[in-house]
């Protein structure tokens, strides 16, 4: 009981029903598992208004870092191709250039990663735990647009708070390829073609010139390939390795892990020729 009140199960209860209390002295399931998915906050605290003096531009103090990728994703006849760089900055400063930016849900479901390493990251595994959770309760797969209301629905609670998240959820089910785009205001869209990042203005040149539904799976995964290459060519926030996957209706095959370095030269080897 005293560890209860100390976690916040209680008083310090998010649920917009107000402050829950204990029936008989006992914490009762739907406490525990709320108070897991949530984050317990002081009573009186308003996050929204606490971030303004650090995100207002008439502030001294100012807490907005500068970050930047290239993910990418489309949907073609055989699948969905997923490609994305792994290069993680802070500033001008190159914090790694092995970030994994596509975050493995489950074998249908895949996620990709733009904004704030840690948000996406520690988001997409609460979606990860929550489709789980739905597989067992109804004894089949989720759907990738109910995955993505469910991230976009989890997201938008905690809007203004300061998250920084643009992902693209893509997957297979009953009704075939899916893809939608999340971010961390809740929006929630759907298309054919997505990329987001610092660099996807230079890699949507490349996939406008290149798309077209009837692409085969090589040309598909070689169209991917080329517009991360051409973002991490142009875009300083981008580089290092590009990952590419393949979701298929047997769930998603990771493809290859090609340095841009090494992309670079057989490019320009093309252009000689």
């Amino acid at each position: 009981m005293a560890l209860a009140q100390v976690c916040g199960l209680n008083e310090f209860s998010l649920s917009s029903q107000g402050p829950k209390t204990f029936r008989d002295e006992s914490i009762s399931i739907d406490d525990a598992v709320f108070a897991s998915e949530n984050f317990t906050i002081p009573t009186q605290f308003d996050p929204v208004e606490n971030l303004k003096q650090f995100t207002s531009p008439e502030s001294d103090v100012k807490i907005q870092f500068d970050h930047g990728t290239t993910t990418l994703a489309f949907k073609f006849q055989n699948g969905v191709v997923v490609a994305v760089d792994s290069r993680a900055t802070a500033g001008p400063y190159i914090a790694s250039q092995t970030v994994k930016k596509v975050i493995e849900i489950n074998p249908y479901l895949l996620g990709t990663m733009a904004g704030g390493a840690a948000d996406c990251s520690y988001w997409e595994r609460v979606l990860a735990k929550q489709c789980r959770v739905y597989e067992l309760r109804n004894k089949e797969r989720i759907s990738v647009a109910a995955a993505s209301k469910l991230l976009a629905n989890i997201v938008y609670n905690y809007k203004g708070m300061g998250l920084s998240m643009g992902t693209m959820i893509c997957g297979w089910d009953k009704r075939g390829p899916g893809l939608y785009y999340v971010d961390s205001d809740g929006e929630r869209l759907t298309n054919n073609i997505f990329s987001v990042g610092s660099g996807s203005v230079y890699a949507y040149g490349v996939l406008d010139s290149g798309y077209r539904w009837d692409l085969t799976t090589e040309e598909a995964l070689d169209l991917g390939q080329r517009a991360i290459y051409h973002a991490t060519h142009r875009d300083a926030y981008s580089g290092g390795v590009v990952n590419l996957y393949h979701m298929k209706e047997t769930g998603w095959e990771f493809i290859s892990r090609t340095d841009v370095l090494d992309l670079h030269y057989k490019y320009q080897d093309e252009k000689k020729k």
